[in-house]
């Protein structure tokens, strides 16, 4: 059972942006050394898979990120939170990222976005997820 959007958006409210331990829900591939692509299903549903997808074309739609983007995505493991990965960008990026705080407001933004569109969420909803299924 998924927990409804009010829930979440609560649960997400109430938490510092910095705690929280973001998750991959989607797979990805390399393009490049430094960039990748994350794959987005066209059809979720299997079914519709089979009778809709055409046999040329990809079964996935590719999104590009860029070096900054991929850095941030091969993090996402739910076992390191938000405050980790800037402190680990910083370190990678040590010439593009120097304040902090501007680090931290250009992760949590890429988060939220990729949150909005579904291709991540945080261990913390997911806890809370498990325990409604139960």
């Amino acid at each position: 059972m998924e927990v409804s959007f009010f829930k979440r958006r609560k649960i997400l409210k109430q938490a510092n942006t910095l705690d929280l331990h973001p998750i991959k829900l989607l797979g990805s591939e390399k393009r490049d050394e430094e960039t990748l692509n994350i794959l987005l299903p066209r059809f979720k549903n299997s079914l519709a898979n089979k009778l809709f997808q055409p046999k040329w074309k990809e079964e996935f739609i590719k999104i590009k990120l860029d070096a900054f983007g991929s850095t941030v995505w091969e993090q996402l493991d739910g076992n390191q939170s938000t405050g980790e990965i800037c402190n680990k960008l910083r370190d990678t990026f040590p010439e593009k990222l120097q304040p902090l705080e501007e680090t931290e407001d250009r992760v949590s933004t890429f988060l939220s976005m990729l949150y909005q569109q579904r291709f991540i969420s945080f261990r913390e909803i997911q806890k809370d997820q498990d325990t409604v299924g139960k």
